[in-house]
């Protein structure tokens, strides 16, 4: 094993308790060699092999949003085969102890990295992430979150000392003296149920925080993106047999079409870890009938901007048009409703009137927007045909401020490339409900008051994975900051710079809070890991 990894465990260790901003994973491809369109063009229109036992046909079927089929086929696997390989691999690596687990998952992501411009194509024909975007938040920005997750795990693991010296003095008796011995036993097989849009980014701290804390992880891949979770599997596969464990410690689990095999696998007594990102409806099942499990869910929520005055009009506008157009809204963490007050708002450059904040922002989507090259690696493409659906239901729903339009893409002419909708609400409740994708609601509101009250009601009857707030009124941020930590939702302050409420970063962020609809864990915190594990103590007489 690389001695480095130590210093990079402990690295990662000491950030997660300063919170400070680190990463051993450059974000900028000039630090990657290596042509990544060839290796992934190497992988298509041919079977992906990974030797794992359980074998019984072949499936595939994943086309890129950018217009043309991969030609991937996948094993499929009997899953009674597959759960008992998982299982048996289990003892030996929970043996392995805490500080071998978290160096090995250390280099399953420094081989993960030295792949990275790979992975990125990987994850932009799979999401329709634009390149930029899913090399970063695909490549680094997903390791950074597993590395922190491992960092988490082991740290929540050797809280408690592996050994101890018990003494209890009797007086005339003597002394009673113990040897106490503490192990911490992993839960049994974890279930990755893997999304869509972010399959490395949402998926690797569940898999990093079960592999780290002794469970072997099955990774049940969306069908529409297989191939970003597939690779994974593969290195990590390969990285546990040459650290001389069994490869099967890690095991990937496609479905037929239509087989919706998550359904069937989350009720399998062997599991007992989920993580899940994707629809409320599918995470609320989880968590009422996977009782067996340990349940980690990302689901849907609104997203809020309450918008009450600002001390940069033009920086906040430049702002909020970024994050309304970043891979054309396709984040669990896009703001989706605006609330603006009737009357307007006061500025750096006055008094700005309710239809004047209107006409700006729109201004300002169409202004980032101009420039079509540039339009085409901001919003990447639609990750399918429900997204364009949905947009031209939201139109239906209130006044069209910004219509949304359709791009075409030179060098992929099968892309569906939309621009932000922006639709002033008709009532409240049309924007109370989750739009996924490039769509905005600016509501308006009567007060600050009205605000609140409004984004209070949305996050506890909803959810919500961000809240912003534009204000220079410490009155109004009082308000703010009691109503998200009352409803416990993540809250940014006053955005006017290149950082955006729909980005968090590792280690220092936490990204969703497990407190309100939304999601009912946070990525990542101590709650996240401790359930993967139990603490098993052995007492022995002196």
């Amino acid at each position: 094993m690389d001695p480095a990894h130590r210093a990079t465990l402990e690295a990662a260790a000491e950030t997660i308790r300063s919170r400070a901003y680190w990463s051993p994973y450059p974000e900028h491809p000039r630090a990657y060699d290596g042509d990544g369109a060839a290796a992934f063009d190497a992988l298509r229109d041919r079977r992906f092999e990974l030797g794992q036992p359980g074998a019984d046909g072949w499936t595939g079927g994943e086309v890129s949003p950018y217009g043309f089929p991969l030609g991937i086929e996948y094993a499929h696997h009997d899953p009674d085969v597959l759960l008992g390989a998982l299982r048996a691999a289990l003892p030996a690596w929970r043996d392995a102890g805490p500080l071998t687990r978290a160096l090995t998952c250390v280099e399953i992501l420094a081989r993960i990295n030295g792949r990275t411009e790979q992975f990125a194509h990987a994850v932009m024909h799979t999401t329709g992430q634009a390149y930029p975007m899913a090399l970063q938040a695909g490549g680094p920005h997903a390791q950074d979150r597993a590395l922190e997750a491992v960092a988490y795990a082991y740290a929540e693991q050797t809280r408690t000392p592996a050994t101890a010296a018990w003494e209890k003095p009797q007086g005339r008796r003597g002394t009673a003296r113990l040897t106490l011995e503490f192990t911490p036993v992993p839960r049994g097989v974890a279930l990755l149920i893997g999304c869509h849009t972010f399959p490395t980014w949402n998926g690797y701290p569940g898999l990093f925080a079960s592999l780290a804390t002794g469970n072997p992880v099955l990774v049940k891949p969306h069908p529409g993106a297989v191939l970003p979770l597939a690779l994974t599997v593969r290195v990590a596969r390969q990285t546990l047999a040459e650290a001389g464990f069994d490869p099967n410690l890690v095991c990937l689990a496609p479905e037929y079409a239509g087989e919706g095999s998550a359904r069937d696998l989350a009720l399998r007594p062997e599991v007992r870890i989920i993580d899940y990102t994707g629809s409320s409806v599918f995470g609320d099942w989880l968590e009422e009938n996977a009782r067996q499990a340990a349940v980690f869910t990302e689901k849907a929520g609104v997203n809020t901007v309450v918008v009450h005055s600002t001390a940069d009009y033009r920086g906040m506008l430049a702002n909020l048009a970024f994050s309304l157009s970043l891979y054309s809204g396709q984040m669990c963490t896009t703001p989706q409703n605006l609330l603006l007050p009737r009357d307007g708002i006061a500025t750096d450059e006055g008094h700005k009137p309710y239809d004047a904040v209107v006409a700006d922002l729109v201004a300002a989507v169409d202004g980032l927007l101009a420039d079509e090259k540039r339009a085409l690696g901001l919003l990447g493409a639609l990750v399918d045909e429900r997204v364009g659906a949905r947009v031209a239901a939201a139109a239906e729903t209130g006044d069209v401020l910004l219509a949304s339009r359709a791009l075409h893409h030179p060098d992929h002419p099968g892309a569906t490339v939309r621009t932000p909708l922006l639709v002033a609400a008709r009532d409240r409740e049309a924007a109370l409900r989750e739009w996924f994708g490039p769509i905005g609601f600016v509501v308006p509101v009567d007060s600050a008051d009205d605000a609140l009250a409004l984004l209070r009601r949305t996050v506890r009857d909803h959810g919500a994975m961000t809240v912003l707030g534009h204000t220079t009124s410490p009155e109004v941020e009082a308000g703010l900051v009691a109503a998200c930590r009352d409803e416990c939702a993540q809250l940014s302050l006053n955005l006017t710079g290149p950082v955006h409420v729909n980005q968090t970063a590792a280690f220092a962020d936490l990204h969703g809070s497990g407190g309100n609809p939304a999601a009912n864990a946070a990525l990542v915190d101590g709650a996240y890991i401790t359930p993967r594990f139990r603490t098993v103590e052995v007492r022995r007489g002196a």
